[in-house]
């Protein structure tokens, strides 16, 4: 049964391109990528299926208002070839989008490498939520982005919704010396205060970066990803900070990583990634 008065995203979403990404207020593209993952694979197909349960998603917020017209540019061509070289061919790819509002949809993490380098010619920051600190060593892969972007010269990172027993003490003391972990406990505890915290970490930057790596949410409410343990967010948790952290107006893009629908369970992960975006969006447009 149809309503004439239902608003959908699939019906302020128009087809277009990174041309012509100047033209619209927010645009999504898909980073259909995950030769890097460190756990299981399956996230090369989340661009396509978080697309379509975004497409069936109301666009009104109750706070924000509707959300407006954006574009689709598409999936980028993404050439497998070395993790390094990838994360290069990305960044390449998608530093005109950054004349709009790019919402990334991936992917693995390494992506992240990709999605960020456009805006390191100025002071930035990432606010990651994510039960990881992706602080590896070593080759690049998905546990890597962030000591690779310090290397290229990212100012400050905040890791939110960090889960105990899942990280080593070696990146816990490498992440202490410039950045902020905010764990899963802290959100509970205080959602507002934790936010805070991890912007207070942000202080003094220029842009700032949101990152979701869908394993923040506890395993119950994101089966769908290659790292689902417990002890996570709740959805609810993380529309919440999502659409607090969009309306700073530093905030200069989005992406959505690790969602893997082969792995899911009734399309959960898919569902929550989708309404994640529409949270920031209704975030950004505030």
């Amino acid at each position: 049964m149809t309503d004439p008065n239902d608003e959908l995203f699939g019906d302020v979403m128009e087809t277009s391109s990174i041309e012509a990404a100047a033209e619209y207020p927010a645009v999504v593209v898909g980073e259909p990528y995950d030769g890097a993952v460190i756990g299981r694979p399956g996230a090369a197909e989340a661009p396509d299926a978080i697309r379509q349960a975004l497409a069936s998603v109301k666009t009104h917020h109750f706070e924000a208002g509707p959300v407006g017209r954006l574009a689709d540019v598409g999936n980028l061509p993404i050439a497998r070839e070395t993790v390094a070289e990838t994360q290069d061919a990305i960044a390449e790819q998608v530093a005109p989008l950054y004349a709009s509002f790019p919402v990334f949809l991936g992917g693995d993490n390494a992506c992240t490498v990709g999605n960020v380098t456009p805006l390191l010619d100025d002071a930035t920051g990432v606010i990651s939520f994510d039960a990881h600190l992706d602080c590896r060593a070593g080759e690049p892969s998905s546990g890597t982005p962030y000591r690779q972007l310090r290397d290229r010269g990212l100012d400050a990172l905040a890791v939110v919704g960090a889960r105990h027993f899942e990280t080593s003490t070696p990146y816990a003391e490498y992440l202490d010396e410039w950045g902020t972990v905010v764990t899963a406990e802290a959100v509970g505890r205080d959602s507002e205060d934790a936010l805070d915290t991890a912007f207070d970490a942000l202080d003094g930057v220029e842009r700032i970066f949101l990152s979701l790596d869908c394993d923040v949410l506890d395993a119950s409410a994101a089966p769908g990803v290659s790292a689902p343990t417990p002890g996570g967010l709740t959805t609810r948790e993380l529309f919440s900070l999502l659409h607090e952290a969009a309306s700073d107006p530093r905030v200069a893009g989005f992406e959505v990583v690790e969602c893997a629908p082969p792995l899911d369970r009734e399309e959960m992960t898919v569902r929550a990634a989708a309404r994640a975006v529409a949270h920031v969006l209704a975030g950004v447009s505030r």
